[in-house]
């Protein structure tokens, strides 16, 4: 995978050259959104209303239908994580909503709904549909599920989740040929380990002293 993910960087001007205008536009507002998330600005989310509509249209040319699904949520998902930030939460409308740790009970629910999603989700995708790869991308889609609502709720294990979602998509669209989505989540590697950093830094920062 790592051999793929190099020859598909070392190939990026002419995948840049050539690529669709969605595509395009997929790659940048991808990265913008990803980037915005890390330093906790609420334009993420109009930013990823962009991403998810564009890619809507690129998975299902590419018969991804979980991804198709996935990008319908992320629409959802985004508008209520827009909603969230600015009015959600136990605090005064003029004061930021903090991020905080994922409560046990919430993360013990959140991980039984998710093994049972893929693996339902994945029956379905392989017994009743053309789609290729439908358990490794039912995976992608379910844990993006719980990722992406983790993120509206500003929880800092999302971080974690969209770690595990990143390695697993990088690989499903290097087998697929669609570099450029290859190439955006073996970057996203990188920015969630960036985005947990600064998430916990900024934690920390505002805890009480003792």
């Amino acid at each position: 995978m790592i051999d793929r993910l190099l020859s598909a960087l070392a190939s990026l001007p002419a995948v840049l050259l050539e690529m669709e205008w969605l595509e395009g536009i997929g790659l940048v507002s991808g990265l913008l959104c990803v980037w915005l998330l890390i330093r906790q600005n609420i334009w993420t989310f109009p930013i990823g209303l962009i991403y998810a509509f564009v890619s809507v249209a690129v998975f299902f040319e590419q018969r991804l239908y979980a991804d198709v699904l996935l990008s319908g949520y992320y629409v959802l998902m985004n508008a209520y994580g827009w909603w969230y930030w600015l009015y959600g939460g136990s605090r005064t409308p003029t004061d930021d909503l903090p991020a905080t740790y994922t409560p046990r009970k919430t993360f013990i629910v959140l991980t039984g709904l998710s093994i049972v999603g893929i693996a339902a989700m994945g029956w379905f995708f392989d017994t009743q549909t053309d789609a290729d790869l439908p358990y490794w991308d039912s995976a992608t889609t379910i844990l993006s599920f719980a990722a992406m609502w983790m993120t509206a709720r500003k929880l800092v294990e999302n971080w974690i989740v969209w770690l595990i979602v990143d390695c697993i998509a990088t690989g499903v669209y290097l087998i697929k040929g669609i570099e450029f989505y290859a190439l955006l989540y073996g970057i996203y590697l990188g920015m969630a380990f960036m985005g947990w950093r600064a998430w916990r830094q900024t934690m920390a920062a505002t805890e009480p002293s003792a």
